[in-house]
């Protein structure tokens, strides 16, 4: 059934035809409103799963820096993970004023893993606040602070002394998926003379708001892409050999018990057949008697590991030395060692 057109969408029309132009086509105002650009120069490097797991990692560590802060500074703060967000170097760079403090920190994975260098910003208003704090002020935020501001070297002092706290505890955070060991190196305030890292490097910013009283700020850690590659291929390889350990775990353990008891010392006897013979014939035996076995020449000799019959063998000689070879295997029946 064809479409019927409304008085309007005819008027339309019309006009259009008598004006040589087209139909122009109502379009939402909030059309695209809620689509973002897709960046291809800049493509993501990690997956939501990656960014997660750095996000429960730090909002760990936000509940133990709270716990820090507020031990340090003898005052009520509030710290909380804002968000985790992939980007470029340049961009965490281009934020910070020319005297900002820069506080590089190692992060060591262990020996064979290596490790790599983390920045972490604390807010200027924030960190004079801490600082104002540790000095026996009240930590009110200072007003008029000039956006060129200098830390003096006292300041600069205290503030290696509150990041070597903040970043003490954030091993802590990892504790749940990686030992990782973070340590200060130093606090830059010439950041924009750093040749750690390249400005084009992808990088993982983690944003985390502290609330002491009435100031507000923030601590801003940038992860560089490389160092976050080297944890999650250990994260993976780690889930990869757990899953396949649970698929094979009575294999394996049956294995490892071998392993373990391989090289263990057995005693290993053969015994050609019991013989009952008096004390007395004992008493006068010399040599070249013969003691009679019972048993027919070329029959088989048990052959004991422990005490327990494993195989069954004929005697023989083999360089010289009287030996027994392996003629058929007993595992079933037990028995006792005897006494000849």
């Amino acid at each position: 059934m064809s479409e019927v057109l409304s008085q309007g969408q005819i008027d339309a029309l019309l006009a259009s035809v008598m004006g040589g132009g087209a139909v122009k086509e109502d379009v939402s105002k909030d059309a695209g409103k809620n689509y973002r650009k897709y960046d291809f120069y800049s493509p993501k490097k990690f997956t939501k799963d990656k960014l997660n797991i750095l996000r429960s990692a730090y909002e760990n560590y936000c509940r133990i820096a709270s716990s820090r802060i507020n031990s340090l500074l003898r005052i009520s703060s509030q710290v909380s993970l804002i968000t985790v967000e992939e980007e470029r170097y340049y961009e965490f760079s281009n934020a910070l004023s020319d005297n900002d403090a820069l506080t590089m920190i190692n992060a060591s994975l262990g020996e064979k893993n290596g490790g790599g260098t983390i920045f972490m910003h604390i807010t200027t208003p924030l960190m004079l606040s801490m600082v104002d704090r540790m000095l026996g002020g009240k930590g009110e935020e200072p007003e008029n602070i000039p956006s060129q501001y200098a830390y003096t070297d006292i300041e600069l002092l205290l503030y290696e002394n509150i990041a070597k706290y903040l970043v003490a505890v954030m091993k802590d955070g990892w504790a749940n998926y990686l030992d990782i060991n973070f340590a200060i190196e130093k606090v830059e305030t010439s950041h924009g003379l750093l040749q750690e890292i390249g400005m084009d490097e992808i990088v993982v910013i983690v944003i985390i708001e502290v609330i002491l009283n009435s100031v507000e700020g923030k601590i801003n850690i940038c992860i560089p892409g490389t160092f976050l590659t080297n944890i999650f291929t250990i994260l993976e390889s780690k889930k990869g050999s757990s899953g396949k350990s649970a698929g094979n775990n009575e294999d394996t353990t049956t294995q490892d018990i071998f392993e373990f008891i391989k090289d263990s010392n057995l005693e290993v006897t053969a015994k050609i057949c019991d013989a009952t013979v008096m004390l007395q014939d004992i008493y006068d035996l010399k040599q070249g008697d013969i003691i009679n076995m019972n048993r027919p020449q070329n029959s088989h000799v048990d052959v004991f590991v422990e005490d327990n019959i494993w195989f069954q063998g004929k005697l023989g000689v083999h360089n010289k030395n009287m030996a027994v070879r392996i003629s058929e295997t007993n595992k079933q029946k037990n028995g006792k060692r005897g006494d000849l």
